[in-house]
């Protein structure tokens, strides 16, 4: 019998799952989401592959908005509306934790990157919505943090083109898996930690 998967060093971050990002159009286009982020998230549960759950989330009264929304007058994921609330596919769990952002990259809430180090995590798999902002950005902002990121396409949606393109452009920033690659993938990424470890890196 094959020894388990060793996911010890990785966690998956599983961005905005929330019904303000998920517009019919969206789920028109990406059919199959909600059944593959069950799938991602019974996987790591199975496979001790920890997982944080990030929620954009902003009070009604303004105070937190990102100014171009100040000036918009609106914002997704308002506090207590529906729009804020988590799809049923993605919620979380006794013991997950949960983040609360206020901006694209979830990196500018200084207490993931803290449970992150605390956690030794060195490894970052991405998923949720939407693909070509949050994910995107947070994506990026773990490589510019010393991590190395990979993005689980097929958890992922957005409006089709931008999703396209958010995956096709960014090569030497993330790596890009998918549900059904990942045992294929990790031995890959382990041997890239290693070279990591052993160069001090």
């Amino acid at each position: 019998m094959a020894d388990p998967i060793d996911w010890r060093r990785f966690v998956l971050l599983l961005i905005d799952v929330q019904r303000d990002f998920w517009p019919e159009e969206t789920a028109q286009a990406f059919p199959d989401f909600p059944s593959k982020v069950e799938g991602l998230l019974d996987y790591c549960r199975r496979s001790r592959l920890d997982v944080v759950h990030v929620h954009a989330e902003f009070e009604p009264d303004g105070t937190d908005w990102m100014v171009p929304y100040r000036i918009r007058g609106e914002i997704p994921c308002v506090r207590g509306t529906a729009g804020a609330d988590v799809l049923p596919c993605a919620a979380e769990r006794t013991g997950e934790p949960v983040i609360r952002k206020r901006t694209f990259d979830a990196f500018h809430q200084p207490d993931l990157l803290t449970h992150l180090q605390r956690a030794r995590k060195s490894f970052i798999l991405v998923a949720g919505l939407e693909t070509s902002v949050c994910v995107l950005f947070t994506a990026a902002s773990a490589v510019q943090r010393g991590f190395l990121a990979a993005v689980v396409e097929d958890c992922c949606a957005d409006d089709p083109d931008k999703h396209a393109a958010a995956m096709a452009h960014y090569p030497f920033v993330f790596d890009r898996t998918s549900l059904g690659r990942l045992e294929t993938d990790h031995g890959r990424w382990t041997a890239m930690l290693n070279t990591l470890q052993r160069s001090g890196g």
